[in-house]
């Protein structure tokens, strides 16, 4: 154990000196900042900034007035929209974007909606009318729609769907116009800092080798599951039959089933993940397949990836990583 203590001391500090080049202080001065960016994005030379200059800017969340200075005092990016200047810390709530893909889970069916917990500040709005049916027909949605909402989606069940539009009380609404999005089942849900999944072009990702599906909400909820292959809803009764109801018990049996193996894959891609947002290293469909072939080369159960001593080992591959390239970056 003590070993594996020095080493996980050890670790972070190897980590720390490749992410950081330079030594900042306690606290970051927006002026100085400002003006590395007036003289990288300029094309012509500006009269720098100065402290008298920033007096008639409006202080925003995360700043401060120190000693005639406006200063950071939070970690995080500095935005400034026009006169007002603040910081966008790395380590907050969900910042929902128009085209986001989220996954989130229903809290109350409402009057055509349901009302989502996406882990932002107010709760998402799914309307009736910006999904489709489960028939597959385009159509208005009557009153027998509103009473069956509940055959779609109830309280508890996770769904994946795609920020629309924000509505005038800041909450916001949500559309699930494709087969890709509905309802999850036959897997589970973790929660993670929502810095840790970046916005990329691709957030469905189908793990073939282990039949299963992943998920990576940019509001901070990965699901991980069974792979389920996209139907198309559209039903002809005229070609098809319905058959006997022992046959359909029988066939909802064997689809409600769910293999040993598969559920083993889930749990061990959900532990991969749990150990890399307990280290705070960025979830991506890379990092998580080397972390569980990692586990499955070194011959550990599932409930061992947990432990200690594969935390360090996580750590001290990232941390050969990182320095295999900075090592070809300052070779070219």
């Amino acid at each position: 154990m003590r070993q594996i203590r020095k080493r996980a001391r050890r670790r972070p500090e190897a980590l720390l000196s490749f992410s950081h080049r330079y030594s900042y202080s306690s606290r970051t001065t927006l002026v100085r900042v400002l003006n590395c960016r007036r003289r990288r994005h300029s094309d012509r030379p500006r009269p720098p900034a100065s402290a008298y200059d920033f007096l008639f800017l409006l202080r925003g969340h995360g700043t401060t007035e120190l000693e005639g200075e406006v200063v950071a005092t939070v970690c995080g990016v500095i935005e400034r929209v026009n006169k007002l200047v603040y910081v966008r810390t790395l380590r907050a709530r969900y910042k929902p974007e128009v085209g986001d893909i989220i996954v989130g889970r229903v809290l109350e069916v409402a009057p055509k909606r349901w009302r989502l917990e996406i882990n932002f500040s107010q709760d998402a709005v799914l309307m009736l009318s910006s999904m489709n049916l489960p028939d597959g027909i385009q159509r208005r949605r009557t009153a027998v729609d509103e009473l069956n909402m509940r055959s779609i989606f109830e309280e508890n069940d996770v769904i994946c769907a795609e920020v629309r539009d924000f509505m005038r009380d800041g909450s916001l609404q949500l559309q699930a116009r494709s087969q890709k999005y509905g309802k999850l089942e036959r897997g589970q849900m973790l929660t993670v800092s929502p810095y840790l999944v970046k916005r990329r072009k691709q957030h469905f990702h189908h793990l073939q080798q282990y039949g299963i599906d992943l998920i990576l909400g940019c509001n901070g909820f990965i699901w991980v599951g069974e792979h389920v292959e996209t139907k198309d809803n559209m039903v002809e009764d005229e070609l098809i039959k319905p058959p006997n109801k022992s046959q359909t018990t029988l066939e909802e049996q064997e689809q409600a089933y769910t293999p040993l193996e598969t559920r083993q894959n889930i749990c061990r891609i959900a532990n991969a993940i749990r150990v890399l947002s307990t280290l705070g290293f960025s979830i991506t469909l890379d990092v998580i397949q080397e972390v569980v072939d990692m586990s499955s080369s070194k011959g550990l159960n599932i409930h061992e990836m947990l432990a200690a001593e594969f935390s360090v080992l996580v750590a001290e591959r990232e941390a050969e990583r990182r320095s295999s390239s900075t090592s070809t970056r300052r070779k070219r």
